[in-house]
């Protein structure tokens, strides 16, 4: 009799392991943040934060726009610089201070990228810089107009 509840223990311990030892030493998926839309989060810009940025390009990428959120939660007017890979194109936005500037929505065009090389599906660097901060080196996704809610985006 000792020797079936030693067994049944031995096994229900073995059991109880093997399926919950995963979570032991694998990150939990819900923590770990990340930019759930098309686009990506700009942090350490600077005073201005930029939100769900990406790039909507022609079929043959000669030809993109420029789109983004920039929120200015300051008392102050800023500029946010865009350098569209090394030595490419800048690109730059006056924020008022208070407000938020949507690129690309019914109230602010997206910005048009002149000289602009980068092929749909594939990512740009790009760097971000507002105020005194340094700024931030982000890899900016080049989509296409193919979907109805961007094609109003494409060049």
């Amino acid at each position: 009799m000792n020797r079936r509840l030693i067994a049944s223990l031995a096994v229900g311990a073995a059991l109880v392991l093997s399926t919950t030892g995963c979570s032991m030493i694998s990150p939990q998926a819900t923590t770990i943040p990340y930019s759930a839309a098309e686009g990506v989060n700009v942090h350490d810009s600077g005073p201005l934060e930029v939100r769900n940025a990406f790039i909507v390009a022609n079929e043959d990428g000669t030809a993109g726009n420029f789109v983004a959120a920039i929120v200015n939660q300051t008392e102050d007017t800023h500029t946010l610089n865009v350098e569209i890979g090394e030595g490419g194109p800048t690109l730059t936005v006056r924020v008022p201070a208070n407000t938020t500037v949507s690129l690309g929505s019914d109230e602010d065009e997206a910005l048009e990228i002149e000289d602009f090389e980068g092929l749909p599906g594939t990512d740009v660097d790009a760097y971000f810089q507002s105020g005194d901060s340094d700024g931030a080196l982000v890899s900016l996704p080049i989509l296409d107009g193919s979907l109805d809610y961007l094609s109003a985006v494409a060049p």
